[in-house]
């Protein structure tokens, strides 16, 4: 991501709320938005995400175009209470201007996400 590093960066932590269930973050992509940032990271408790989690075929994403996060969304392949939320807030970051990209990653990993070598990334 070595793009100009003059604009703002947003970030969102994944939180549970008591219910043991990820607290919504859409205000986080639309606060990105207003700060007109470039990059939303989206920080969690996994590297990357995952189709088909926790089947044989299960395939971590290093990228993903909107067009495909928005299919792989109608598929069913990310948990309502889980990363769907997070998947939403990062395409909806994604749509709200030109250039825009949303890295979904772990918390642990952050730097290396900030770089560009961990996390999967949902751009136009």
């Amino acid at each position: 991501m070595s793009e100009k590093k003059t604009k703002s960066k947003g970030a969102a932590k994944d939180k549970e709320n008591k219910a043991g269930q990820a607290a919504p973050i859409s205000a986080a992509d639309k606060l990105a938005e207003l700060v007109d940032a470039e990059y939303l990271f989206i920080l969690t408790a996994v590297d990357h995400m995952a189709i088909n989690y926790g089947k044989p075929n299960q395939k971590e994403l290093q990228e993903m175009t909107l067009a495909e996060a928005e299919r792989y969304c109608a598929e069913g392949q990310f948990a309502p209470g889980s990363m769907l939320p997070k998947v939403q807030a990062a395409m909806n970051f994604v749509k709200s201007g030109k250039g825009r990209k949303a890295i979904i990653a772990s918390l642990e990993k952050a730097p290396e996400a900030i770089e560009g070598k961990s996390g999967t990334v949902i751009h136009m």
